[in-house]
């Protein structure tokens, strides 16, 4: 039977970790690590993650500020934001909510960040560091499947990793921490040629394609270790049908939606060794990264 490796106890043993390093840091410096989250317009889903990132803080005691302004907020408006912050010695983390309205220039935004104060990872002076090997903030999310593995016993070393997706927040930066950890990795994108062969190559399987269980059994080497980072929501009854069991489906009758990875979860329940759940897997290890992250800034900065 596949092991569950669940995110929910990583994060707290994270967050235990992250305590005594807040008391520490107020003991030296009479002042909390500072947090500061700006929140552009009305999504809704990004208004949960920015509540849920202030409530960890909260519960850490660090001192955190969420900066709210309408969907109207110009690309110099919201410069001048980031500038201001930047200035600011209470504040040693800096985190721009994504995705902005379209108008704004996001990267000209995330740019503007000082790296220093880059706490989730996306300044190229910190994936300058992270891919010369040199210590530096690093993406939460790719960070957080590290700690997963690592606390779950999962050896790394040699092994073979594919990691299906290539973006700037999670594919690209995952390569390069499993890689630090001497994994042999192959990075798959929308021209890779059969897509499930490569895939049952791997030994460590990273899904993040934000994709509806894309990943099926055909894709899934038997006893692969696999990591599902995707994050989507199920909305129709034959989307439903097509993704979960009887139980999880009266569960998806009951509520009327439900969330799903990017690898169909009875598959990987069935063919891996050990299988990270959505939800409940990756999802919660990426506030605990942005919490350690915010530590370790302040304590770089002071």
């Amino acid at each position: 039977m596949a092991t569950i490796l669940n995110g929910n106890t990583v994060r707290d043993q994270i967050k235990a970790e992250c305590l005594p390093r807040v008391t520490s840091f107020i003991a030296r410096t009479e002042r909390a690590p500072g947090l500061a989250v700006v929140l552009v317009g009305d999504n809704s889903a990004s208004a949960v993650y920015v509540r849920n990132k202030t409530k960890t803080a909260e519960e850490l005691g660090l001192h955190h500020e969420t900066i709210a302004r309408p969907a109207s907020l110009t690309t110099d408006e919201l410069l001048a934001i980031v500038a201001h912050l930047n200035a600011r010695t209470d504040i040693d983390g800096i985190l721009i909510q994504l995705p902005l309205p379209s108008h704004i220039d996001s990267q000209m935004c995330l740019l503007a960040v000082a790296p220093e104060k880059d706490v989730d990872g996306f300044h190229p002076c910190n994936v300058g560091l992270l891919s010369t090997g040199r210590p530096g903030l690093r993406p939460c999310t790719p960070s957080g499947v590290i700690e997963i593995l690592k606390r779950y016993q999962i050896p790394i070393a040699g092994r073979n990793a594919v990691v299906v997706g290539r973006s700037d927040i999670v594919g690209k930066p995952m390569a390069l921490l499993l890689l630090q950890e001497n994994a042999t990795v192959t990075v798959c994108h929308s021209r890779t040629r059969d897509l499930p062969a490569v895939c049952r190559n791997a030994e460590i399987l990273v899904a993040a394609i934000g994709r509806t269980a894309m990943i099926t059994a055909d894709y899934i080497q038997p006893g692969a270790v696999v990591i599902d980072v995707g994050m989507n929501t199920v909305r129709t009854r034959e989307e439903a049908e097509r993704v979960f069991d009887p139980a999880r489906l009266a569960d998806f009758d009951k509520r009327g939606s439900l969330l799903v990875g990017d690898v169909h979860p009875g598959d990987m329940a069935r063919v891996s060794s050990a299988y990270t759940p959505v939800p409940g897997g990756v999802g919660p290890l990426t506030i605990a990264m942005l919490m350690r992250n915010t530590i370790e800034a302040a304590e770089r900065r002071c």
